[in-house]
Parts: structure tokens; sequence; C-alpha cells
């Protein structure tokens, strides 16, 4: 006859025949760790759209996205907007290693696109992006104004193809670019297409879209409530934080900001890109009030997540909760 056992949630504890053998401390222990295993298993897997306007716009929430997708188990899909071509100016360094002139504009802006997306590919597969959709709208230059992106960019088919992905794949949360007044205008337009996408769909469907800006801990946090003249970008009062300099690994010897260093030497093409190695040690993540009335306490669990057993694999994570 088989002996039957104690369990909690499914885990296994000790049989009848085991139980006489264990103290009572012994046996709640026990017990705890697999109800913590259990309720660790049942929490949602984490999954994620990144809406960027360039390709190396990713490095803003790098860190994040690395725990999330490397060390959580989630999903991030990332769509790159625009296809990067005005990004030729500092591209000197690169010319070596691609054999073009680069920093010519005919010759950058023709081999660019094509460079600037293998450049995106391999930062993503460091930080563990399961797809890329680029969707090869032109990049006219730079601009303060959000609207100049309506000569260069079909908003309309844009907004379209976020808006689909976000009703076939069911995401969670959106990462997209804080969109302050002195950022590239492109950051903005992108994280307006991307609100103006998750607002069309019920309040209660929609996911939690977060603005996001790469900063210094030696740096107070900076004051936004919304850009001006977009009310769909207002902010909640809750700012979050992921530390690239939390210390993890043998020694407390790693943090990630070797994660967000690998992104920057990814992207070869843009040499001014390379001086913000070690420059931002956090990532501050606005919520967008238009997610809705749900947003608050998802965004409090979403960090909740993101800072237990840091630096750690899901397995260790479900370890630190017993």
């Amino acid at each position: 006859m088989r002996d039957s056992y104690f369990s909690v949630r499914g885990k296994r504890i000790a049989s009848k025949g085991e139980t006489g053998m264990l103290s009572r401390r012994r046996f709640a222990l026990l017990a705890t760790a697999a109800l913590a295993a259990g309720v660790c298993e049942a929490q949602e897997q984490l999954k994620v759209l990144v809406v960027v306007a360039h390709p190396d716009d990713e490095y803003c929430f790098a860190a994040a996205t690395y725990r999330i997708a490397r060390e959580l188990g989630g999903i991030v899909d990332q769509v790159v907007i625009s296809n990067g071509e005005a990004g030729y100016r500092y591209s000197i360094l690169a010319e070596q290693i691609y054999g073009l002139n680069l920093t010519a504009e005919d010759i950058g802006r023709a081999n660019l696109p094509e460079i600037r997306k293998q450049e995106s590919l391999t930062a993503g597969r460091i930080l563990g992006i399961r797809q890329h959709h680029f969707l090869d709208q032109r990049d006219a230059g730079f601009t303060l104004d959000a609207k100049q992106v309506d000569a260069s960019w079909d908003r309309e088919a844009v907004r379209a193809y976020i808006g689909k992905l976000l009703r076939e794949q069911d995401y969670r949360f959106v990462f997209t670019l804080l969109p302050t007044a002195e950022t590239h205008g492109h950051h903005k337009a992108a994280t307006i297409l991307a609100l103006e996408a998750a607002t069309s769909f019920p309040p209660e469907r929609r996911p939690v879209v977060f603005g996001v800006e790469a900063s210094s801990s030696r740096d107070a946090a900076r004051e936004f409530n919304e850009l001006p003249g977009y009310p769909v970008t207002r902010v909640g009062s809750d700012v979050h934080e992921f530390r690239r300099s939390q210390p993890f690994g043998f020694h407390d010897a790693l943090n990630y900001e070797i994660i967000a260093n690998w992104v920057i030497a990814a992207h070869k093409s843009q040499g001014l890109f390379q001086m913000d190695a070690g420059r931002h040690d956090l990532e501050r993540f606005w919520r967008f009030e238009a997610s809705g009335e749900h947003s608050l306490e998802s965004a409090r669990h979403l960090f909740e997540r993101l800072g237990r057993a840091a630096g750690s694999p899901a397995t260790q994570a479900a370890r630190s909760q017993r």
C-alpha cells in the first residue's frame, strides 16, 4: 500500500511515516518552504513590450530588461520604429570596423539602417529580447518637436502595428522613454504612439506603460508631470527605480552596469553613445496614469519582483522566499 503524505499546494512535505521523525519546528519550516515555492511558481510570467525610436534606445532600461528576460524567465519583445540612418555624424571609429566611410552622409544613410539593425540584434541577444520588430521609418535627423516625425513616419501604421502586438500578445507592461521637453522628438513621438495604442483598449485590458530614464544616483530625481500639449503622457506620483549598481556574484564584485556597458559596446556605429559608459547607475521608471487604475498595484508588484534576489536566476529567487 502506498504511503500517504502531507503536502502544501501540491508540494510533498513528508509521509506519515516520516513525520514522526521530524520535530514540529522542522516540519513547519518545510511546510513554509513548499508554500513559498508554490506562490513563486504561481506568479504570472512577466511579459514586456519595448517601444523605442532608435536601435540603441533600449539602453535606458537595459538592466531591468536583462533582469526580466534572463533571470526571471520573462518575455521581452522590442519595436524599433526608425531605421536610425541619421546616426552617421559620430561614426568615425566604426569606419574601421565596417570598412565604410560612414561619416559621409550619403554613405552613412545608405548603410546605417542595416548596420544598426544588426547592432540592435546583438544587444538584444545580450538582454534576452525574444523578438525584434523593425518598422523602418525614416530617420530624418534630430528635432525637439514630436510632430516633425509626421513628415517621415507613417504614424497611423506605427500606432496600428503597436496596437496589433498589444492585442495579440497580451503584454502586461510597456517600456518607453520618458518624454521630457529636452529629449529627442523621436523619443517623444515613440512614447506618445505607444500610449495612444495602449489607451485604445478598455482600461481593464491596458498594459502598464512606463516612461524610463537612465540616471545617476548623484542627481536628484527629475520633476516630471507630463509633456505639455500631450495629456496622455501624464504620470503618477510613484517613481520606481532599478539600480544598476546593486552588487551580486562572488564577493559582491559584479553589478548590472556591466550589462549596460555591453549594450553600449554592441552599438559600435554610434560613437558618441560610447561616452555614456559608466555614467548611469540606475534606471528610473515613471508610470503613465493612462495605464488605468490597476496600474499602480501592478507597477508595485513588478518592482517587488525585480528587486527580489537581484543577480540570481529565477530558481534562486524562489529560494530567497523560503
